[in-house]
């Protein structure tokens, strides 16, 4: 049986996709997979973002400012995302992906957090859900999305915090992201959270190029390596395969209004 899948994560404005588009949506599609959000991560991607998805129509674009290059980041970015929300039309589908980060040895944190609570504020004028990057961040984070009160709130995406810390996010409304790290049998913490958490809160990514999946390790990661991490998720969790699938679908068109 062929199951549909979206790739709610996926950087295809990155290489190895550039210049490869139209012949990686077709790869991903062959593996099931029939749509793909691109997370921008800088103002300079938001108008190559905007273009791939109003070119392709399994692409659908999210745009925000990333903490893990907050040395580029002006408050005249912020206006520029604005503008461009206002202009981006339905395939616009999330502000992302913007979040918190301390793995790195210098992280303006203070930065970082003012940042993330302007765009947690255009997010809820402009009624859009949020793509949310948190490393070493988790419980930090939920203290700023609390206190944001998204009408649409969004996903931690590429999660592998504690079972407390994903339903933590759960009761505020936030869905999980579930990608290859769960195919690492020694992420046994990710992968027994995932396992337990109610599937009304997973949605399926990949992180490509990023985030290999296990056996992958050195190669850049694709698309239609959504149909591997949901082979994995279905080893793990007791719902039949169909069932996980369909609620995939459902939690991504509940969040994105993606409908397959």
């Amino acid at each position: 049986m062929t199951f549909r899948f979206v790739d709610t994560h996926c950087h295809f404005d990155f290489p190895p996709f550039t210049g490869h588009e139209a012949q990686s949506i077709q790869q991903a599609a062959r593996a099931g997979v029939q749509a793909i959000i691109v997370p921008a991560i800088e103002a300079a991607n938001f108008d190559r973002v905007l273009d791939l998805a109003r070119t392709h129509s399994a692409l659908y674009a999210a745009l925000g400012l990333h903490p893990i290059v907050i040395e580029k980041h002006q408050d005249a970015h912020l206006d520029q995302l604005e503008n461009c929300i206002r202009t981006a039309g339905e395939k616009l589908v999330a502000i992302g992906e913007i979040g918190l980060d301390l793995y790195r040895e210098d992280p303006h944190f203070d930065r970082q957090q003012a940042l993330l609570d302007a765009q947690l504020k255009l997010a809820k004028r402009h009624d859009l859900p949020v793509i949310l990057h948190s490393r070493r961040t988790h419980d930090k984070l939920a203290m700023h999305l609390k206190r944001a009160d998204l009408p649409r709130t969004g996903v931690v995406h590429g999660f592998s915090g504690s079972l407390q810390q994903a339903q933590r996010f759960i009761e505020l409304g936030y869905k999980i992201g579930v990608g290859g790290t769960i195919t690492y049998p020694r992420a046994s913490k990710t992968r027994d959270v995932m396992a337990q958490l109610p599937l009304s809160s997973l949605l399926l990514e990949t992180d490509a190029p990023d985030m290999p999946l296990n056996g992958f390790q050195g190669q850049p990661n694709r698309p239609e390596q959504s149909a591997r991490v949901f082979t994995t998720l279905c080893e793990l969790r007791e719902e039949p395969a169909e069932a996980i699938a369909d609620a995939l679908l459902q939690n991504t068109d509940d969040l994105f209004g993606i409908t397959l």
